[in-house]
């Protein structure tokens, strides 16, 4: 992966911080175009901060890929664009868009049968697969070589369960909440390694050449953004609209340094 640009001309309206179980207005609405929305005139994303490229904070304001490409949807339909920031598993298992929080779930995120049985998903967005990163120079190149080693994983991630189920035995994992602390346990020795999608380990890699991604591993994940299960079809309609256009193309090659592969 290439460097992303410096600055985005995209950002997010705001960063709110979602806390569960507090009792929220009812503020739901439909657009004209049959978009169920949580909050009139919003388009309210969930994610987990931070995964950059795809979405950190930078001046105070929410930025990257994801939100990038979810901001064209709002776009197009004339609405705000927010953005919360919740524990992942919320995401995963559905229950931030089940219970009212936001419209579409995003981070990431890549398409499973398990996810599938709880969310409706966008076309895949995004090709992704899992990388090995180690200390730049350690001598690891594969997954064989962390035997009797730590390897930092993040939890909730298919590349948690990856090295789950193809590290040797002995290796000792080690699960962070975030993909920040993930890449710094490999960054200040106390880790191995680290696996994670690849796009944002080359990212972390291309700002710390103190590390280096050593292996790929072809798992044919692809990345989407979810809706509420059968309950936003026009929604994702407008999300895939979005993704089929050139302003994606355009997108992407700001963040990414290259056009996205056909």
């Amino acid at each position: 992966m290439n460097t992303r640009a410096l600055a985005s001309g995209i950002s997010v309206v705001a960063l709110t911080l979602a806390v569960a179980g507090c009792a929220r207005e009812d503020t739901s609405t439909t657009t004209e175009s049959g978009i169920e929305l949580v909050k009139e005139g919003t388009l309210t994303v969930c994610t987990h901060l931070p995964y950059e490229p795809f979405e950190f904070t930078e001046d105070g304001e929410v930025v990257g890929f994801d939100p990038a490409v979810l901001q064209l949807a709002a776009d197009a339909e004339g609405l705000d664009f927010e953005v919360l920031d919740v524990a992942w598993e919320t995401i995963t298992t559905g229950e931030a868009l089940n219970t009212g929080q936001c419209d579409v779930g995003a981070g990431a995120m890549t398409i499973n049968e398990e996810r599938q049985a709880v969310m409706d998903f966008t076309d895949p967005y995004f090709e992704a697969t899992q990388a090995l990163m180690t200390k730049t120079g350690a001598g690891i190149t594969s997954l064989e070589d962390l035997a009797g080693k730590k390897v930092a994983v993040q939890d909730g991630t298919t590349g948690s369960d990856y090295v789950r189920e193809n590290a040797p035995e002995d290796t000792e994992i080690i699960t962070f909440e975030d993909s920040s602390l993930m890449q710094q346990a490999v960054l200040t020795g106390k880790a191995d390694a680290g696996v994670n999608d690849n796009g944002l380990l080359n990212y972390f890699v291309s700002q710390n050449p103190e590390v280096e991604v050593v292996t790929e591993f072809q798992t044919g994940e692809e990345y989407g953004f979810s809706v509420k299960k059968d309950g936003n079809a026009e929604l994702l309609t407008a999300i895939n609209d979005a993704i089929a256009s050139d302003e994606y193309d355009a997108v992407y090659e700001e963040w990414f340094g290259t056009a996205p592969s056909s």
